[in-house]
């Protein structure tokens, strides 16, 4: 960048400070957020193979279908997730790493329309006279915590660390998949056949998706005797849309 275009930058940048809109602009907030864990891989794994798992039922296939359907939807929609999760996150760090070069630009190149930002924040939270000037002053003595502060009050973004963390949501994703979404298969892989295996596929799973639910409650801080009932609605409203499916094209054929 040469002399006549940083200058032109520090300019257009200086001026969008005046306009609250035209800064934000210049800082995309349409990034999103995307929050990946175990509970939800988990979820997702459950769900789409009992799903397989009825819907096999309810067409009133052999358990070798069962076994076939069943871990081919593990390991497709497994690694679906998984790769999913992986680019949404690295996105997310990406988005991130951006807005957070932005505001070192900023305060290294206007750090007056900085400070003045500052300044607002913290009047904002309640200082006023010295002490707003005393909180502006130690914030901006240092540009590492100052950049931090202004991507947090700013912009509600945390700033990220070197380490990526999408190759490790994406296995942990996975993971989590292949382990909950293996238990409906359990009855048919130890030989169990007929409505017995079902029977045996709908209680372990239920017993699952209920715990599942329940444990949502970690991430949303929810009542988790609702989590759990709603996550168990959801399963069985999906298990029986499949079971239906399938007994109803078993009768077309």
């Amino acid at each position: 960048m040469d002399k006549n275009q940083l200058e032109k930058k520090i300019a257009d940048v200086k001026k969008a400070h005046k306009d609250k809109i035209a800064h934000e602009m210049l800082h995309s907030k349409s990034g999103g957020t995307y929050i990946k864990d175990l509970v939800y891989g988990a979820n997702d794994g459950i769900i789409t193979t009992f799903a397989v798992v009825a819907g096999v039922a309810g067409a009133g296939l052999s358990p070798t279908v069962v076994l076939i359907l069943g871990f081919s939807n593990l390991i497709a929609d497994g690694l679906s997730m998984a790769i999913g999760n992986y680019l949404g996150t690295r996105s997310e760090e990406d988005y991130v790493r951006r807005e957070q070069k932005m505001e070192e630009w900023e305060v290294e190149h206007v750090p007056e329309e900085e400070k003045a930002e500052i300044r607002q924040i913290y009047r904002k939270k309640g200082f006023k006279g010295a002490d707003l000037e005393t909180a502006v002053a130690v914030i901006t003595s240092d540009k590492k915590q100052w950049v931090r502060e202004m991507m947090v009050e700013e912009l509600g973004l945390i700033p990220e660390e070197e380490s990526s963390q999408a190759i490790k949501n994406g296995v942990a994703t996975f993971i989590a998949f292949v382990i909950a979404g293996f238990l409906p298969l359990i009855p048919y892989t130890l030989g169990m056949i007929g409505d017995s295996a079902f029977i045996v596929a709908i209680v372990m799973t239920a017993v699952a998706m209920f715990g599942i639910g329940a444990s949502r409650v970690f991430i949303t801080k929810g009542n988790w005797l609702k989590s759990g009932i709603e996550m168990l609605f959801v399963g069985l409203i999906a298990a029986v849309f499949a079971y239906g499916i399938g007994h109803f094209i078993e009768k077309l054929v």
